[in-house]
């Protein structure tokens, strides 16, 4: 199982917010690449990116620093935000984000996620966003009314192969993990699973492993590394056990 250290970008900064509120934010680092390349140095074999600027506005807001990011690091980045049409997708996958994750748009337009899939294949990832068990979208702005379970057998139907699952109510709150929820998804569907959001102590991720869901395959940390819970290295430990 990978570990995915989360650089959120706000305003060109490394950030963390408090379940998706933009309002609630704390900066982490002025240097988003120099943080990438920290992770890099600590151990990460790959990078979860997000854009939120865009992701809560459509337009790739930051999308130079993104592109820095990824040359200056050897590892695979994972990136989210704002990918909503073709465009997006040829500029994401033209600068080598190795996953990238479609959001808002795979929830409001299946043919543009049906192209994505027959372009991109593998490489292609859709942000399961939960509120409730629901599906939210646009920043996690918005709250439809599709399950996270339903929406996830609709969309690997679709030819999807891998989601990021992350319920909006932990996010960035230390809290611990929606296991549950986590749970439920991986034996309702096939797909492939990273989890988001929550992870606040080392015996998270010891219960994470403790599920021996097959197709769980990676975890985005972000605050409980930037606050110091623990060390990349004892996460990665505590998932293997």
């Amino acid at each position: 199982m990978i570990v995915f250290p989360a650089i959120d970008i706000q305003g060109g900064k490394a950030v963390r917010l408090r379940r998706g509120d933009f309002a609630d934010v704390t900066v982490f680092s002025d240097d988003p690449v120099e943080l990438a390349r920290h992770w890099q140095e600590e151990g990460a074999e790959a990078l979860h990116v997000v854009d939120l600027d865009a992701a809560r506005s459509g337009e790739l807001t930051n999308f130079a620093l993104v592109e820095r990011i990824v040359k200056a690091v050897d590892v695979p980045v994972q990136y989210g935000g704002g990918i909503r049409d073709e465009k997006s997708l040829a500029y994401m996958a033209g600068i080598g984000v190795h996953w990238v994750v479609m959001g808002t748009a795979a929830v409001t337009a299946l043919d543009l996620l049906d192209r994505a899939v027959a372009w991109l294949g593998e490489r292609l990832v859709v942000g399961l966003d939960c509120t409730d068990g629901m599906v939210a979208t646009h920043g996690w702005q918005q709250r439809t009314e599709m399950s996270a379970i339903r929406f996830a057998k609709l969309i690997a139907g679709h030819g999807v192969k891998r989601v990021v699952y992350t319920d909006t109510a932990r996010d960035g709150m230390l809290g611990g993990p929606n296991l549950i929820g986590l749970r439920d998804l991986a034996e309702a569907c096939p797909l492939e699973i990273v989890l988001s959001g929550g992870v606040a102590l080392l015996d998270d991720l010891r219960r994470l492993r403790a599920l021996g869901a097959p197709n769980v395959v990676g975890v985005v940390i972000g605050r409980a590394l930037y606050e110091k819970a623990f060390t990349l290295a004892e996460a990665k430990a505590a998932l293997a056990g």
